[in-house]
């Protein structure tokens, strides 16, 4: 994917307009107001956060001009949701929204063709271990499902494996007054340990804003790499508690750092 050519759907990237924060901030009263114009504008001086979110998916084999696209409607879904009195930087709300709809399109566009074989022998497991239920109201396990249709065990989980859905790493799995879990938040991620923005800033003085029991939080989930489960367990609270609190610990730093 060529990231290097300066025109990208029709739009010159060697000539975007560049914003700072007063104008930003102008033009998005402006926006809340209905202005179409300021809209239009506030797009056009953010194409270049766009532009660099684009560098992630560079070993994708997908055109960029597809892509650009797909990153302005994030763009866009940004604007029309950002509140403005969170106290938080717009690119802070807005990158993960453009990374969110580029990689569902290339979820969408990218669907892994399952051969019939696999998907018959997928159903016929299904079909095999619903019997064996009713039979011995007892779930069998791969290996017995296996030997009782005549495959090895590692064809057998292949092809259950190939007909299953992809999840987000955005889909909800609990929600607690209003204080939803993601799937994304009970996966342990070393990403989280040592390429995030968490240890890429210098936040010393944001921490030390922070409560003991969130400065504990954000120290587990961001420096040491552990689940919000994993956290919960080890502070004895639940993890709906857990993710309440990092949510809060993560505003009060934002704001400090905005």
């Amino acid at each position: 994917m060529a990231l290097y050519k300066v025109e990208i759907c029709g739009v010159n990237t060697a000539k975007l307009p560049l914003l700072n924060n007063d104008e930003k901030e102008a033009l998005f009263q402006k926006i809340k107001n209905g202005d179409q114009n300021a809209r239009e504008l506030y797009i056009k001086g953010n194409l270049r956060l766009v532009l660099s979110i684009l560098q992630r998916f560079h070993h994708h084999n997908e055109n960029v001009d597809d892509l650009f696209q797909i990153g302005c409607i994030g763009l866009m879904k940004a604007i029309d949701n950002f509140d403005l009195s969170q106290g938080v930087k717009f690119s802070t709300y807005a990158v993960p929204m453009i990374i969110g709809e580029i990689r569902r399109y290339l979820r969408d566009n990218n669907s892994i063709r399952v051969s019939r074989s696999l998907r018959d022998l997928a159903y016929k497991a299904i079909y095999v271990k619903e019997a064996m239920m009713k039979k011995s109201n007892q779930e069998p396990t791969i290996q017995e499902l296996a030997q009782h249709i005549g495959v090895e065990r590692e064809e057998l989980l292949h092809a259950m494996d190939a007909i299953q859905s992809p999840l987000s790493l955005y889909e909800p799995v609990y929600s607690d007054g209003g204080d939803t879990l993601y799937i994304m938040d009970q996966i342990k991620d070393k990403k989280n340990k040592e390429e995030t923005w968490v240890e890429n800033l210098s936040l010393k003085a944001a921490l030390e804003q922070l409560g003991k029991r969130e400065h504990e939080i954000i120290e587990m989930r961001f420096f040491q790499g552990k689940t919000q489960m994993e956290v919960a367990k080890e502070v004895q609270i639940s993890q709906a508690q857990v993710s309440r609190l990092e949510k809060n610990a993560l505003r009060t730093m934002k704001q400090y750092l905005a």
